[in-house]
């Protein structure tokens, strides 16, 4: 923000050197980064923040150096009065989208001579490096750097038809901007139009069809509140920036848009003549009354380590414009200025109680109180996650939340509704949020597929955006996985992350359809009944339709089920005194047979004696087993705590398992 010293001289009387001046203000937040001169006056460059946009405007400026040398601000009271016709008479104004546009204020002057501007207003825009243009440009100009509030004035005579609109751009309309260059605007674009077209794009810039030459005599003054977002998004990708979008990207003082068009009226009916129209148009709804805000007077000495007075808070914070609502003995409540929209919580009121009352008043060895801080259990569960999907060759991939239409459809495993979209996309093409990580994955495969990026084993953890009737989204984390893996492999992979997590948890599998996943290798996980999530082999439509040279593997899991069967506590076993035995077990069971059934015969059947079921591999032989039948080899290891097992003990349990599962599964052993 370029400051010129005189300007800021209209509205106080500033006592102190320009030093003295940039050193206090950098102490305040407002960094001070250098300054020359121009004419005879003096140009100094302060570093605005993004949550002051207040500070962007002389007035701002002022208003804080009032506060901080305590003086007498003094802001112009902007009275007009209008003496021509109703305005209703020149122009309407309608508001297609009130979330874009909140407030549309208008004026008309007729009869203006539009020409050179006099020589102290030419200084004041050259001080701060501005193009002189006219007398009514260059005043629209000097009210923004003056307050902050973008302004704009529209040759009235241009403005086909009897009113403007705010609207969003339609498909294929162009626009010549006043550098007359034109620009292809999208259905996310903004812009105010009258009955053929548009004239601006709303909060960037004006147009050549409707800008102030020196024929123009009837002028349009547009003052108004534009969305911050959508505002920054047709900016960027017009590559148009002005100092105006820069000023709406960060917002505007809601309350202070009526005085800026008065401000301006007030200095073109001064500088360039004309007829005021009476009254002005008001288009939108009114500004939200501002939420109090309680300042506990014993935060200051916790927080600060100091002891500020009470009658010194209250002067600091009624000085930088809150309204003092109650004052009690320890604490005090205000409403925060309509230009502070970065004040609604008790730490903020701290922050500008230490700003003012000065930050080198602050002893170095000031007794703050620490406390110790901690991770949660859900960060420690997710580190370790992150440490185990590492040491089973995983990298961490980072994507987007929104995605394509096309993607947000591709997995319907949380949700079988229709993805939520977004009305203003940071990427062009991508407005849904995402039901799943899994297209974004496969994303991130294709690309590391083209550099030849092998292996390609990548995890993430992130949100997923479930709709739900009349509330607000289901905002869930999952961990995602794609893998080069077969079923099998990616498959031990969970199994081996959630038996670290919870040794004694037991995942089951049962068979899941989906378009995205094979429709013989995918399945659901559970654990003790929940839906843990969902893993298989990607289908060959699937990998057709994401670009993938090879076949892939995926698993989502629901990061909620996972938190809540991790042991955080590590668990102590006693080694086992005696030595354990084995038994082979080969079993001819049908085709349809999962794992997980037989798996759960086999340990329920084998009782306190069995230690680890595993399985070995599965061998299919038509000719001596016939169809639709399967071997199954596992081997089972037993163990006892107080004795040696002996082979009779092992045969038996052993038997008792091949009955079990001949009864229930109609299986049969190989011998």
């Amino acid at each position: 923000m370029l400051v010129s010293w005189k300007w800021l001289n209209d509205y106080l009387q500033l006592d102190v050197s320009e030093a003295e001046f940039c050193d206090r203000v950098t102490m305040a937040g407002l960094n001070y980064d250098g300054s020359e001169s121009v004419g005879d006056d003096r140009q100094l460059d302060l570093e605005v923040t993004s949550n002051r946009p207040d500070w962007l405007g002389h007035v701002g400026i002022a208003r804080e150096a009032s506060v901080l040398f305590d003086l007498d601000l003094k802001i112009p009271p902007a009275d007009v009065s209008g003496t021509g016709q109703k305005i209703s008479d020149y122009v309407t104004v309608t508001i297609e989208d009130e979330a874009f546009c909140p407030r549309y204020i208008a004026r008309a002057i007729k009869g203006v001579k539009v020409g050179p501007s006099p020589e102290w207003l030419t200084r004041r825009l050259e001080t701060l490096g501005i193009n002189v243009i006219n007398n009514v440009v260059d005043i629209t100009n000097y009210v923004l750097m003056e307050i902050g509030q973008p302004l704009h004035a529209f040759d009235l005579a241009k403005i086909d038809g009897a009113g403007v609109t705010v609207r969003q751009a339609r498909p294929g309309e162009k626009f010549m901007a006043i550098d007359h260059k034109t620009y292809d605007l999208e259905p996310n674009d903004y812009v105010i139009a009258d009955e053929v077209g548009a004239v601006a794009i709303a909060g960037v810039m004006g147009g050549a069809d409707s800008e102030v030459t020196e024929e123009t005599t009837d002028l349009l003054i547009e003052a108004a509140q534009f969305a911050a977002l959508p505002v920054r998004t047709t900016s960027r990708r017009l590559k148009l920036k002005s100092d105006s979008s820069y000023r709406f990207e960060r917002g505007v003082d809601p309350e202070m848009i009526d005085w800026a068009s008065r401000r301006c009226c007030e200095l073109i009916l001064d500088l360039a003549g004309g007829e005021l129209a009476e009254g002005s148009i008001y288009a939108g709804s009114q500004p939200q009354p501002r939420k109090s805000v309680t300042l506990r007077l014993p935060q200051l000495k916790r927080i600060l380590g100091i002891n500020v007075p009470a009658d010194e808070v209250e002067r600091i914070l009624s000085r930088l414009g809150n309204d003092i609502e109650s004052v009690a003995s320890q604490k005090i409540t205000v409403i925060p200025p309509s230009w502070r929209r970065d004040i609604d919580r008790e730490i903020d009121l701290v922050e500008e109680v230490a700003r003012i009352h000065g930050y080198d008043k602050i002893p170095q060895d000031a007794a703050v109180k620490m406390s110790a801080s901690h991770r949660s259990d859900a960060d420690r569960v997710r580190n370790r996650i992150r440490t185990l999907m590492v040491a089973a060759g995983m990298n961490e991939a980072v994507t987007r939340s929104v995605v394509s239409k096309e993607w947000s459809a591709a997995f319907h495993g949380w949700s079988k509704a229709e993805a939520l979209t977004v009305t203003t996309p940071m990427v062009r093409g991508e407005d849904c949020l995402r039901l799943s990580v899994l297209p974004s994955l496969l994303g991130a495969r294709r690309m590391n597929e083209k550099f030849d990026n092998t292996p390609i084993e990548l995890y993430e953890i992130a949100k997923v955006y479930l709709p739900r009737k009349g509330e607000l989204p289901d905002e869930r984390y999952v961990v995602s996985i794609t893998s080069g893996r077969d079923f099998r492999g990616l498959k031990g992979v969970v199994e081996t992350l959630v038996h670290s997590l919870s040794p004694d948890v037991r995942v089951t599998a049962s068979r899941f359809a989906d378009s995205l996943l094979d429709v013989e290798q995918a399945c659901e996980l559970k654990v003790d009944g929940k839906t843990l999530g969902y893993l298989g082999l990607l289908s060959g439509s699937a990998q057709k339709a994401f670009e993938l040279q090879q076949p892939a593997t995926v698993a989502e899991l629901d990061l909620r089920v996972l938190e809540e069967l991790t042991v955080l506590i590590p668990q102590h076993h006693d080694f086992g005194t005696y030595p354990t035995m084995t038994r082979d077990l080969n079993l001819i069971v049908d085709e349809t047979l999962a794992w997980d059934q037989l798996e759960a015969t086999v340990t329920t059947s084998a009782g306190e004696l069995l230690e680890q079921v595993e399985y070995r591999e599965i061998f299919r032989d038509t000719k001596k087993d016939g169809p639709g039948k399967k071997r199954v080899l596992l081997t089972i290891t037993l163990r006892a705590e107080d004795r040696t097992l002996t082979g009779e003990e092992a045969d038996a349990v052993r038997d008792a398992i091949v009955t079990s599962c001949e009864k229930q599964h109609e299986a049969k052993l190989l011998g």
